[in-house]
């Protein structure tokens, strides 16, 4: 298990699905920014089943220095449409637990213009503290 300190300040509100912030020491891995495509370069069908290959990308990269999703302490999600996202929110919700668990790490969300995968909906890239 990581050393992963979740950071709340005390006159904020809870932070729901993510962490306001995330203290760890140890060994970092930044992994690039996934897309929802397979090892087969075949594209999940919709938004929520790209997050949830894409995630699934991120932890194969993460498994090869040794580590997992308790590892995890950002993750940055680009996505081409904003209203997708939202629309999406119930099956997104299931998706990140399918593959992710109840950690919720650092994240941010940005709507971007483009992404280099004509097929991709979302890329997400992560930074993660291994134990030293």
């Amino acid at each position: 298990m990581a050393a992963l300190t979740p950071l709340q300040p005390p006159t904020w509100p809870q932070a729901r699905g993510y962490a306001h912030g995330v203290a760890g020491t140890g060994r970092m891995v930044l992994v690039s920014g996934q897309v929802g495509s397979d090892v087969h370069d075949r594209f999940a069908p919709d938004f929520a089943s790209q997050v949830q290959q894409a995630l699934r990308n991120v932890l194969a990269v993460l498994a090869e220095a040794g580590g997992d999703a308790s590892h995890i302490a950002r993750l940055t999600w680009y996505v081409l449409d904003m209203e997708e996202y939202r629309a999406s929110l119930g099956d997104l919700g299931l998706a990140y637990r399918a593959v992710m668990g109840r950690h919720f790490p650092a994240m941010t969300l940005v709507q971007v213009g483009g992404l280099v995968e004509p097929e991709a909906r979302v890329e997400i890239e992560a930074t993660a503290i291994l134990p030293a």
